[in-house]
């Protein structure tokens, strides 16, 4: 299931690309859903461990993936810590609920992102809510978002 944070926390890792480059592991790039997000997210194709064919980019390494694939990947093959979602635009929220459909996520937003129409299953942490619909999400956000700055 995935739970979102809305505002600060102690144990977030708010710069998930510096993170990323630190720890990730060229092993996760095999993996065919790692390649799907690559591929989704930022048009590219993985060559190798230790390459990834991008249109706009060319060839690159996967420390020049976006900030918003390599925060995916952190929460594919490292679900156990808490991560700035805000690093990604809505064009993840999608791979966002695929992984939390695989194991238990937790995510810290700043922002309202969009997960789109369909029916999804999000535990809101700051109020302790489960919502099923954007139109629900979308009002307790508001309001944990107002909370946060407060």
């Amino acid at each position: 299931m995935l739970s979102i944070h809305y505002g600060d926390r102690d144990d977030v890792i708010y710069d998930t690309s510096t993170f990323f480059d630190y720890s990730y592991s060229p092993s996760w790039l095999q993996d065919p859903l790692s390649q799907r997000i690559i591929k989704s997210i930022d048009n590219g194709t993985v060559l190798g461990a230790n390459a990834i064919d991008t249109k706009v980019l060319g060839v690159i390494p996967p420390e020049k993936l976006s900030t918003g694939t390599k925060t995916l990947l952190l929460m594919l093959f490292m679900p156990q810590n808490l991560y700035n979602a805000s690093t990604c635009g809505d064009n993840c929220a999608y791979w966002i609920l695929r992984i939390a459909s695989k194991h238990d996520i937790t995510i810290n937003l700043y922002h309202m992102m969009d997960f789109g129409k369909a029916r999804f299953t999000v535990r809101v942490i700051n109020s302790g809510q489960i919502v099923h619909t954007m139109d629900e999400l979308v009002l307790i956000s508001a309001k944990c978002l107002r909370e946060a700055r407060a």
